[in-house]
């Protein structure tokens, strides 16, 4: 692929730029659970948070509007337990559906060979949870989830091939939150979480590699005083495009929790580390509707390898328009 065609496939996905990290916003996620994040929700789902060509930034002024919805069913074992709805209950089981709304704003600036880019995401959530044993009562809803944006999401082509694209995405406290409820689309906290993205372009095979890792930061739930540990968050790509538009890959993450939770019923239960390891597939699709540049893309994710957290699957579907 030559650089043009790069710039120009870049200019049709660039949405996937700064989603691969708003994505790790999705509260309905579940992953981090038995003390791993308060109430068994935290903001990634493995393999979720990559997408192709997430390390470029190009040097042309765009707005792009994306879609992504998430379907995730997963469930903890009666031998495992997380704090929820202000007690401790003993597993649990998930479905949830979280949608994306997000705008993506690319500068047109080039400053050193670098580039830039600044997003916002208004996302939605249903969420159908339930206890083991009925120990707790069954929840379910649909609310509004809290809202993410970057302010920056700085890119640099390292050369024709490898690029790199360094943010900081924050998530604000803004959705529907009751600390007496099992099902909710907020995390009631804020959270900082510093991303880099790095895509290898192979034009000669018409194959990208691309890896997506950031480092979440949490403040302290100020109803209960929950304060969860970092969770480190990494994603991997590889995708084979074809001259027909269509494209066919493989997808994986990897979800750590570092060091332990504090404060609330943390400080009684004690803290115990989740991971997450998954694999799946993807295919993509980009092209024009009459003039408009348009990508789709589908995945499927599934969690192996897991502890201290619930075990399930995961597929997103997302579409991305650019305009000019």
């Amino acid at each position: 692929m030559s650089q043009p065609n790069c710039i120009f496939a870049a200019r049709r996905l660039v949405a996937g730029l700064c989603k691969g990290a708003l994505l790790t916003t999705v509260g309905v996620s579940l992953s981090q659970t038995a003390w791993a994040t308060e109430g068994g929700i935290g903001r990634p789902i493995t393999g979720q948070q990559v997408t192709p060509y997430g390390g470029v930034v190009p040097p042309i002024s765009d707005w792009i509007v994306s879609a992504a919805t998430i379907y995730y069913e997963g469930s903890l074992g009666a031998s495992k337990s997380i704090p929820i709805a202000g007690q401790v209950t003993a597993g649990v089981d998930v479905t949830a559906v979280y949608t994306i709304l997000n705008a993506v704003k690319t500068w047109g600036v080039t400053v050193g060979g670098w580039n830039f880019a600044s997003s916002f995401g208004m996302p939605l959530q249903y969420t159908d949870i339930s206890s083991f044993h009925g120990r707790l009562p069954n929840d379910h809803g649909t609310q509004f989830a809290d809202i993410f944006f970057a302010p920056v999401v700085a890119g640099y082509h390292l050369n024709k091939t490898d690029h790199v694209a360094l943010s900081v995405q924050i998530y604000a406290p803004t959705g529907a939150y009751n600390p007496n409820r099992l099902a909710n689309a907020g995390q009631n906290t804020w959270t900082f979480t510093p991303t880099i993205a790095y895509t290898k372009l192979l034009p000669t095979e018409n194959i990208e590699l691309s890896l997506n890792y950031g480092l979440e930061f949490y403040t302290p739930n100020n109803d209960t005083h929950y304060h969860n540990a970092p969770v480190s968050v990494l994603d991997l790509l590889a995708l084979k495009r074809f001259n027909s538009g269509w494209g066919v890959g493989v997808v994986g993450g990897y979800i750590q929790q570092i060091g332990h939770d504090s404060g609330g019923i943390a400080d009684v239960v004690g803290g115990s580390q989740g991971h997450s390891v998954g694999i799946g597939p993807m295919i993509t699709w980009s092209g024009k509707v009459q003039k408009t540049p348009v990508s789709a893309s589908l995945r499927w994710v599934n969690e192996f390898n897991v502890s201290n957290r619930p075990k399930g699957n995961a597929v997103q579907l997302s579409v991305n328009a650019t305009f000019q």
